[in-house]
């Protein structure tokens, strides 16, 4: 029936769980640490987990943070324990615990939460991608930073990047816990006081201006004027500014300044490199989690590669190439060599910008070296030595070279 972990240190107290619940038609994992469920948990995500709050090596409360915190609290957890206080209770509920189950554990109660615990939508709720807990890189950080001063502002916000960024992600990042959260174009083919009504107290995201016809963009217009009376927040995205929205798009041009008033620059992909491992990590794991590939894992050698990686696609690729390891590799743990075949696969030659030639020397050649060198950081997984050997260059020039045109230096191999 169900997939149930069950994480305490009494190995009575895991027997008895494990015969109860496998005579219900339940599949039982059996953890005697926190440091077990951890490994447990990556390989899997169980329907329910039974967690006991004190165990010798991490009490039960801090693991539910851990999960909370890096997105990996995708299941219902029920909390045991034969001596918690209220407090505790209370703050492992607070964090995310469904129910707290009081030792020596009665059947009945046992019983009834378990069928109460997998019924909760958490039981079924598909995992979701959250930058949420990243933030290893400066890019990344400030901008996560930014988003959280701005918050709790209700005027409209435009962010702005390069296509690819999934800038719903950073949008999620000023929703309240709870509140509501409507993206989608389309939503402006709804009506604006059942839309004003469906986004009251959080946020309207739309994710590309861009592509907004005229009929859109008047809806657009009637919403903008009315959001601050429902307490909806406007946010949108646009991967050009909004001079060009209105010469190259057809966009109103008055509509864009307002839209644009206030505007946060999304970094690319390869500015928050630093946050790569975790990305691909956590996009794996939603896939396992979601049931959609096998158990996998990336290796240490993996995550290097798509760490040096230059993603012209930015997000969206990644999850692409994700995508491609989590259903082609072979092994549970992802090589190397696997990601370079999903690389490979999706290169193509470097093309010049259309208007290379229209610009002066000075700009042209820094255009041209730009676009010659993340190929060959592509190329070559960021091995600088590599690149070195291919364009010519010493490597202290090298060096210098990448970092005036604000490219990631790629790994040393001393």
């Amino acid at each position: 029936m169900a997939q149930i972990l069950v994480v305490d240190d009494e190995v009575g107290i895991r027997e008895l769980l494990s015969e109860i619940l496998a005579d219900e038609g339940h599949q039982v994992m059996l953890a005697e640490s926190a440091g077990e469920a951890r490994r447990l948990r990556e390989r899997a995500r169980p329907d329910l987990v039974l967690l006991d709050i004190w165990m010798p090596d991490t009490d039960g409360v801090t693991l539910l943070k851990e999960w909370a915190a890096s997105g990996l609290l995708t299941m219902p957890v029920v909390m045991m324990s034969g001596h918690a206080t209220i407090e505790t209770a209370v703050e492992a509920t607070r964090i995310g615990a469904l129910d707290f189950l009081e030792k020596p554990i009665a059947l009945q109660r046992l019983l009834a939460t378990v069928k109460r615990a997998l019924r909760s939508p958490e039981a079924a709720a598909a995992p979701q991608l959250s930058l949420g807990a990243l933030g290893r890189s400066p890019a990344l950080a400030d901008t996560k930073k930014r988003l959280a001063q701005l918050a709790q502002s209700g005027a409209p916000l435009l962010l702005r990047g390069e296509r690819g960024m999934r800038p719903e992600l950073f949008a999620r990042l000023l929703a309240a816990p709870a509140a509501p959260f409507l993206a989608g174009a389309e939503l402006l083919g709804e009506a604006p006081s059942d839309l004003l009504g469906k986004a009251a107290g959080g946020i309207l995201f739309l994710p590309d201006l861009s592509r907004l016809g005229r009929a859109e963009q008047r809806n657009l217009e009637f919403l903008l004027a009315r959001a601050e009376k429902h307490k909806a927040r406007l946010v949108s995205f646009s991967p050009v500014d909004a001079r060009a929205l209105a010469e190259k798009h057809e966009f109103d041009a008055e509509l864009a300044a307002r839209l644009g008033e206030l505007t946060v620059r999304l970094p690319a992909l390869r500015e928050f490199a630093e946050d790569v491992p975790d990305l691909a990590s956590l996009m794996l794991a939603q896939l396992v989690e979601s049931r959609a590939c096998p158990p996998r894992r990336l290796s240490i050698a993996a995550l290097n590669a798509l760490r040096h990686h230059a993603w012209p696609g930015n997000l969206a690729e990644l999850e692409g190439v994700v995508k491609d390891l989590g259903l082609g590799s072979f092994e549970e743990e992802v090589q190397l060599e696997d990601v370079e075949r999903a690389l490979a696969a999706r290169a193509a030659p470097a093309a010049l910008p259309e208007v290379l030639l229209d610009r002066p020397y000075r700009e042209a050649r820094e255009a041209f070296e730009r676009v010659y060198f993340e190929h060959l950081l592509s190329r070559e997984h960021g091995s600088m030595s590599r690149v070195a050997d291919r364009s010519g260059l010493e490597r202290t020039h090298l060096y210098r070279k990448l970092k005036a045109l604000g490219l990631p230096v790629g790994r040393r191999e001393e």
